[in-house]
């Protein structure tokens, strides 16, 4: 295609939590609790300076000749200035002109504040188990008495926008989208919010923020999702670089897997993946992992690591795709006959057994989290023959553990089939 060769790509780092930003309304606190008559009277004086200030300001300001606009215009700063000083107050005390409509002022103090944090940065999990994203929030001075808040979670995958997950305020929530009916509050005691999602999607991985809203103002806390799983290259029966993005996706999703991120495509590298045919990821960028460094797989001179042709076009721009699949909720096991299945009959004899032909990630999943070890090869959904080993043995390919991949002969050739029944 032309493309040159790319530098190894350095490994990411992890999301920061979001900082802690403070109250409101430059500081201030709308709420609080009271304080004595002594500091309404205060109130009234220094009200009282800054309207002086004020008259002082206009009377200077319409006295001055236009030969000493400069020299009246630092002035001005300057009472303005000394006027603002007057108004404020230093002792953590708000006081609000507007009235509580019964003719009264009130006094408001801005000491407490609201913080939210995560005990974790990440969470990691399988697909199909439930994960709890912790968060907790608290006040600083403690309370005497409880704030009603509102607790929201958003779900942002990668270089998507951010979306809600769930709205919750007392007794009662809401949750949106796919997380719809897979998702709740842990709420053990005061000051817990942490979001509970369970049957875990391939998809659900990416940065969950968790935010705290009392009326007064708002704080919040990020921990990253990620599944454990594994990933395999992919690509189209009539040879590499025939997807762009699109495709790319349809065809993992179409395999029981979803694209893989780049921080599942690293893992997978430093497992010991090594392709050197470029693929897409999920963030629409193309990249391949190389352990050991040779001229086609840019250049015997780099260090092994993740060669990255960066962001391409999603439509125009065409290769792999680096699929991503974790646990299954079934079994794949492995069927044959004394005289071997064409493709046709292989769908046939996983139907008669109550299961359905496996899919490329199904496989895979099985070879990574079931240990399945066959030295048989068998046809796959997608038309592909495959066999998994775990431990490798004279006949049954390299020396290292692995999915054998035969590629996609005619289908009328005759071989086993592996079937996946679900749970």
């Amino acid at each position: 295609m032309g493309l040159p060769s790319p530098a190894p790509q350095e490994e990411r780092a992890p999301a920061e939590s979001a900082e802690d930003s403070g109250t409101k309304l430059g500081g201030w606190a709308r709420k609080g609790s009271p304080v004595e008559n002594k500091a309404i009277s205060d109130h009234h004086l220094y009200s009282s300076v800054f309207r002086s200030c004020v008259r002082t300001t206009m009377v200077v300001m319409s006295r001055t000749r236009r030969g000493h606009c400069l020299l009246a215009c630092l002035v001005q700063l300057q009472l303005l200035s000394d006027c603002l000083a007057a108004e404020r107050y230093s002792n953590g005390f708000y006081y609000d002109d507007n009235g509580n409509g019964n003719g009264k002022k009130e006094i408001y103090y801005n000491g407490v504040r609201l913080h939210v944090e995560a005990a974790e940065a990440a969470v990691y999990a399988v697909r199909g188990s439930t994960a709890v994203l912790p968060c907790r929030y608290w006040y600083e001075p403690a309370l005497s008495t409880p704030r009603r808040t509102r607790v929201k979670w958003f779900w942002q995958a990668v270089n998507g926008p951010e979306t809600e997950v769930l709205v919750s305020m007392g007794s009662r929530h809401r949750s949106y989208g796919g997380f719809k009916g897979r998702v709740r509050l842990r709420r053990p005691g005061p000051g817990e919010a942490s979001l509970v999602i369970d049957e875990l999607r391939l998809n659900d991985t990416g940065r969950y923020r968790c935010e705290v809203i009392d009326g007064l103002e708002d704080q919040s806390a990020t921990v990253e999702l990620a599944l454990r799983g594994v990933v395999f290259p992919y690509q189209l029966p009539g040879g590499r670089y025939q997807l762009n993005f699109h495709d790319a996706q349809k065809v993992c999703e179409g395999q029981d897997s979803a694209l893989a991120t780049f921080e599942q495509l690293f893992w997978a590298w430093e497992e010991g993946l090594d392709w050197c045919n470029a693929g897409w990821l999920a963030d629409g960028t193309v990249q391949y992992p190389v352990t050991s460094p040779r001229e086609p797989c840019g250049g015997s001179n780099l260090a092994p690591g993740i060669r990255s042709y960066g962001p391409r076009h999603r439509e125009l721009h065409y290769f792999d795709a680096f699929c991503f699949s974790s646990s299954l909720t079934g079994h794949v096991y492995f069927l044959s006959s004394p005289n071997g299945l064409n493709f046709t009959e292989a769908l046939q004899e996983c139907e008669r057994d109550g299961a359905q032909i496996a899919k490329v990630g199904q496989l895979y999943a099985s070879w990574r989290f079931a240990d399945m070890d066959s030295c048989d090869a068998g046809w796959l959904a997608d038309g592909s023959l495959r066999y998994p080993i775990i431990q490798p043995r004279p006949n049954c390919g390299p020396p290292e553990p692995g999915v054998r991949n035969f590629g996609f002969p005619s289908q009328s050739q005759k071989h086993g089939v592996y079937c996946y029944l679900a749970d």
